[in-house]
């Protein structure tokens, strides 16, 4: 009787966490609140806001797909306040975030996005909880997190499957959407084509489908094949640059290619400095130089 019920348990505790390392949230998101511009303030509201945003964004489950542990997504959110008035419970400063994927068969991690959100204002009073309702927002700061965590998701499953992360990034427009009640800055379209705005409605738009496309040929077909193929990978990601050329030139006003070439800048120069045809170098050298014409002596070194 004692063994049936030992091995009824030991089955129930296996189920239990086979269950729950299979229903893992979805990110691993590193916060740090940099508060060293702010005189003469009790620095525990500044701990305190810094632990209630990394509980909002790792214990949340955010999508109803499965996430292993070793899955979970690697992002950082470096918040630098700027100024903090005690009475009205208000900060601002800026934000700057990264989201990573790791490279099969490696031990790198590519970065997705790194970009420096300028546009940071919210309320938020010591030790209030974290809530967040897509369908009606009423916190500046909760809807910044939630796009932030919607959109590393999206861009996640863009790198790994052709247009994958669609239905995630379509809840990162509809917080935009909802925001525009707001009267914190960052949301609104023409107000910087850096902003939270502008990032999303430029990456979901028909004619920058390229771009997205491009994630996955870079990410997947590119990076992830280097390990077993050189060649056929660096191949990859010169089949990615000509996608990224294309959506630059269907949207030249669009950021996005800029921003792309700007983070990964080291990378793609690592990519082929040394290695490939001198025609091939030279081709890329040039397409990169005409879309970021700023990393134009960098490129170069691609020829070396």
């Amino acid at each position: 009787m004692w063994n049936k019920f030992y091995l009824l348990v030991t089955f129930l505790l296996s189920c239990f966490f086979i269950n729950n390392e299979m229903s893992a949230q979805e990110l691993n998101c590193t916060v740090k609140i940099v508060h060293s511009q702010i005189q003469g303030t009790n620095t525990s509201v500044f701990e305190t806001l810094e632990t209630a945003i990394r509980d909002f964004m790792n214990n949340r489950t955010w999508t109803d797909l499965q996430f292993g542990n070793e899955e979970r997504i690697d992002c950082t959110l470096t918040f630098t306040l700027k100024k903090y008035d005690p009475n009205e419970n208000s900060f601002q400063g800026d934000l700057l975030f990264q989201c990573m994927r790791p490279v099969f068969n490696s031990i790198y991690n590519s970065t997705l996005i790194n970009l420096r959100d300028q546009n940071i204002s919210f309320t938020y009073k010591e030790y209030d909880a974290l809530e967040f309702n897509e369908t009606s927002m009423d916190n500046n700061l909760t809807a910044i997190l939630a796009y932030y965590a919607y959109l590393f998701i999206g861009l996640d499953l863009d790198s790994f499957s052709k247009l994958g992360g669609t239905d995630v990034l379509h809840k990162v427009e509809s917080i935009v959407n909802n925001a525009q009640t707001f009267n914190d800055p960052g949301w609104r379209a023409f107000d910087d084509s850096k902003n939270r705005h502008a990032i999303i409605n430029d990456y979901m738009e028909s004619s920058m489908q390229p771009f997205r496309e491009m994630m996955y040929v870079y990410h997947r077909l590119g990076l992830d094949e280097m390990a077993e193929n050189v060649d056929r990978g660096r191949n990859s990601i010169s089949d990615a640059i000509n996608l990224l050329k294309t959506a630059h030139s269907n949207k030249p006003m669009s950021s996005l290619p800029q921003i792309f070439t700007d983070y990964k800048r080291d990378e793609i120069v690592g990519i082929y400095q040394g290695h490939g045809a001198e025609k091939e170098k030279g081709a890329i050298c040039e397409l990169l130089s005409n879309i970021n014409a700023a990393q134009s002596n960098e490129w170069n070194k691609i020829k070396r």
